[in-house]
């Protein structure tokens, strides 16, 4: 028994060592993060995959010190970038030479948005105090406080079931949170624009643009954090870059009233106009200075109340007792000294308060934020109207693609099938005016035959007909034409929402999207289950579709995939995919689109349906 006890007593101060160590992990993990801020997105991840295995080794020691096995929770790894025929590396719109950039981006996401990464961070932010308190723990009750520590251990670092939703104090702490990033990555703008400003001041003009697209980057981080964390949706206002120069017919390169001979020094003339002259190069600028001030005032009055609530719990019911057990002086700031529990609980209805305080505004308060950031750092209407000629501009010849193969689709069909079938019964025709006089009984099989022959021709040009432009769709519009095909699905399909009726063409292109999208998911996916979501608001179709198939989706390995976004940039319209291996596969599509105007009154439907 004495030897159980020693040896518990030395695993316990061997696991509060190790515990100490994840501060060092969490300070290594911060200086990843500040690098990620300007753009070196390899440091973070390199920091994070850098601790893991200090976690894989607790997890070790607790299945064989405290007996409480506990698995990896982690996701698997992204696959390596696959190569296209023509040389190049895909990803969405973006084309790569090489695959470093890609790769460590991929890995990025995947250990990002991981929820364990979460997890482990705030393992290591309070595992060293639980490790403090274990050498007390064990010394008293020896393999008993082993055990507790190893199902602490489990709790943060095992896998977890999928949860249905955050309770009211998770929801507002991962809303502190987001002020706390929103005003982090707004400093880390400002920190951007000022050596960009130096630059253009000391006369650097050249190295100027490549600052500011390098200030951009953090910029439109800042934008994709605050739709992720808040909902506040910041689209990018930046006119389209220029593009490069053309040599005229003697080989010069000509920019003004002067020539050149390499393309160099027009390129760099051309990118400094570029940003100079969009104004939301200097609305970067002025949202750096504001917002950094701004976000940050709106972040520390709720982050001190919510410290000093949690710090003054910590200090009046773990600090005193130890300061009292050690014979030591203890003083909390803030707060008059509390020498006995009755004190101790007196001041503790003060430290919850600070704390609900600092909680309560927190989800309130980061999506007015992300609002106030959005005054500078959404886009205008000369920007607006810069990137939709730009995008047109893109989309034109993908359309007239799509449309050219479509058409050579159709044809094909009509020329193979019902061409094939009426040329036949022509035929046959011929040989029942031949026999008719002759042999009665053949000339009436044959037109029997001719009769199930034509019935077939019928439903096949039907098919094609409906291949082409559904008869749902044009009766009933989206909404009850995407029930109908969820209905037809071998998939578990349910549709939720409501739409009126929209312009045909924009209902075409969203039905054929989402009739791709349940192909893929049934074919590639093995999924049983895909969910429907409808909507429609302020001239925009938003569809979205998920499924509970194995993932791993990749636009660069599909045609299907560049064919829905084809398809949508016709419309000018956007295709967001999020494929993590192991699923689930969760497609956004959204469409600009205005309302049916032969229709007389938008239509109703139930909220939901399953098929």
């Amino acid at each position: 028994m004495i030897r159980k006890y020693l040896t518990s007593v030395r695993r316990g101060f061997v696991l509060a060592a190790l515990a100490l160590v994840s501060w060092l992990d969490l300070l290594l993990e911060l200086v990843g993060f500040c690098l990620l801020c300007v753009g070196l997105i390899f440091a973070y991840t390199l920091a994070l995959e850098g601790t893991r295995p200090r976690a894989a080794l607790t997890r070790r020691l607790a299945g064989r010190w405290c007996g409480i096995e506990v698995e990896p929770p982690y996701r698997p790894a992204p696959p390596e970038p696959e190569r296209e025929r023509d040389g190049w590396y895909r990803d969405g719109n973006n084309l790569f030479k090489r695959s470093w950039f890609l790769r460590w981006t991929k890995r990025f996401e995947w250990i990002s948005d991981d929820p364990a990464t979460g997890r482990d961070l705030g393992w290591q932010l309070w595992n060293p105090l639980v490790g403090l308190l274990l050498v007390p723990a064990v010394l008293v009750a020896g393999p008993g406080a082993l055990r507790l520590y190893g199902k602490w251990t489990r709790w943060w670092l095992g896998p977890r079931p999928a949860r249905s939703g955050d309770g009211w104090v998770r929801t507002r702490l991962k809303a502190l949170g987001f002020q706390l990033g929103l005003a982090g990555l707004s400093i880390a703008q400002l920190a951007m624009a000022v050596p960009t400003l130096l630059v253009l001041a000391v006369g650097f003009a050249p190295l100027f643009p490549t600052l500011v697209v390098a200030g951009r980057s953090v910029t439109d981080t800042l934008r994709r954090e605050a739709k992720n964390w808040t909902g506040v949706r910041i689209d990018r206002p930046y006119l389209p870059e220029p593009s490069f120069p053309v040599p005229r017919a003697d080989g010069m390169y000509q920019r003004g009233r002067q020539l050149y001979d390499t393309p160099w020094w027009p390129a760099r003339l051309d990118r400094c106009r570029w940003v100079i002259r969009d104004r939301a190069t200097w609305r970067d600028m002025a949202a750096a200075v504001v917002n950094s001030v701004v976000l940050s005032l709106m972040a520390v009055p709720t982050a001190a109340l919510v410290f000093f609530g949690f710090w003054g719990f910590l200090s009046l019911w773990v600090w005193r007792p130890i300061a009292h057990w050690t014979d030591t002086s203890w003083s909390m700031i803030g707060l008059p000294e509390a020498t006995t529990n009755w004190q101790a609980l007196a001041m503790t209805p003060v430290v919850v308060a600070a704390l609900v305080a600092g909680l309560l505004p927190a989800p309130w308060l980061a999506r007015k934020g992300a609002q106030f950031a959005k005054l500078l750092l959404g886009p205008t209407e000369a920007s607006r109207l810069g990137q939709r000629v730009e995008r047109l501009k893109q989309t034109r010849t993908d359309a007239s693609v799509a449309q050219a193969a479509e058409l050579r689709r159709i044809e094909r069909d009509l020329h193979d099938g019902v061409q094939s079938r009426l040329v036949a019964m022509g035929m046959k025709l011929g040989a029942v005016e031949a026999l008719i006089d002759s042999d009665p009984a053949a000339a009436k099989r044959l037109a029997a035959e001719l009769r199930q022959a034509s019935s077939e021709t019928l439903t096949e040009l039907r098919l094609l007909v409906r291949g082409i432009h559904p008869p749902v769709l044009s009766e009933r519009g989206l909404d009850d034409a995407v029930r109908a095909m969820a209905l037809d699905s071998p998939l578990r399909a349910s549709v939720t929402g409501s739409l009126p009726r929209l312009e045909q063409p924009a209902e075409a292109c969203a039905y054929f999207a989402v009739s791709e999208l349940l192909g893929n998911a049934a074919k590639h996916g093995e999924a049983r289950r895909v969910s429907i979501e409808l909507g429609y608001d302020d001239g925009l179709l938003r569809i979205e579709v998920t499924d509970d198939g194995k993932g791993g989706a990749n636009a660069a390995r599909g045609s299907g995939i560049r064919g829905i976004e084809r398809r949508l940039g016709t419309f000018d319209g956007t295709f967001a995919l999020t494929s993590p291996l192991g699923g689930p596969t969760k497609v956004t599509m959204e469409l600009p689109c205005q309302l049916d105007p032969d229709a007389s009154s938008p239509r109703t439907s139930t909220s939901s349906e399953t098929a």
